[in-house]
């Protein structure tokens, strides 16, 4: 790779690490694995930089990446591979950390497909047929999987959810 080549991807590693390591994390619930997912992904990205600088949208292509890397990991996971659902004792909690970390719990109730769809729709904000080419599923799946997650999130959230988020600000 040459100099300039190589102080682009870098450039372009910071303009998007921190996008990537938010979406890792809610992809994975897991602050860890989301950084580990998000390193493999602008490893991935550095030796195919030629071709992901080359295309209309390198963000765009990082994501998608990102995402399939972390659904293969999913496929791959075994079963002695233990996750923590709680955030080990000691930390300090606030408003918006319970608020990430039950926005983070709903989000692990989806199937791992179901969670690539919500966040690349919510978080990327990206267009139904943008996520449909990225996730390699019809535009008419991304909106079924989109609905009935969402209907899923707020099921888990409760209906009084809102109004006490509301109520705690």
């Amino acid at each position: 790779m040459q100099r300039t080549d190589r102080r682009d991807f870098e450039q372009f590693a910071r303009a998007c690490s921190h996008e990537l390591l938010r979406a890792g994390w809610l992809l994975t619930g897991d602050r860890h694995r989301g950084e580990d997912l998000a390193q493999e992904t602008l490893a991935r990205v550095f030796t195919r930089w030629s071709r992901v600088r080359a295309a209309d949208n390198p963000v765009a292509y990082a994501r998608t990446i990102l995402t399939r890397l972390h659904l293969d990991s999913v496929r791959r996971l075994s079963s002695t591979e233990l996750s923590l659902a709680d955030p080990p004792l000691g930390q300090v909690s606030t408003p918006d950390s319970d608020l990430r970390q039950v926005l983070v719990a709903a989000l692990r109730e989806l199937a791992p497909l179901d969670r690539a769809v919500v966040v690349h729709r919510y978080l990327f904000d990206a267009d139904v047929a943008t996520v449909a080419r990225d996730l390699l599923l019809t535009e008419n799946a991304v909106r079924t999987r989109a609905s009935r997650s969402l209907a899923r999130i707020r099921e888990h959230l409760g209906s009084d959810f809102l109004e006490l988020h509301e109520n705690s600000r």
